[in-house]
């Protein structure tokens, strides 16, 4: 995600109202969020959908990655002999 411009990015909700098909083209050509205010506090942010996409899986890959250093927490590992034994009983071997 490209940095927020706040000379640029951010938009009262009435501004937004007004002019959302302008919006929604700036926000396509510039890769960069826009931050609509309401009453002069941020409100809602809205991202392109390839930047929605990429939070999605960056979101899910950190959720593996926490989810892995709890079972390493929790002793639910297995060794590298053991896996390959495994491995090798299960499929055979390969070499």
């Amino acid at each position: 995600m490209k940095p927020i411009q706040v000379s640029q990015d951010i938009i009262p909700l009435a501004e937004f109202k007004a002019r959302v098909s302008s919006v929604f083209r700036t926000l396509r050509d510039s890769q960069r969020p826009v931050i609509v205010t309401l009453n002069g506090k941020p409100a809602g942010v809205l991202v392109g959908p390839e930047e929605f996409d990429r939070m999605q899986e960056r979101q899910a890959f950190l959720g593996a990655i926490a989810e892995g250093m709890g079972d390493v927490r929790e002793g639910r590992v297995v060794s590298d002999s053991a896996m390959r034994r495994e491995l090798r009983e299960r499929f055979g071997t390969h070499s």
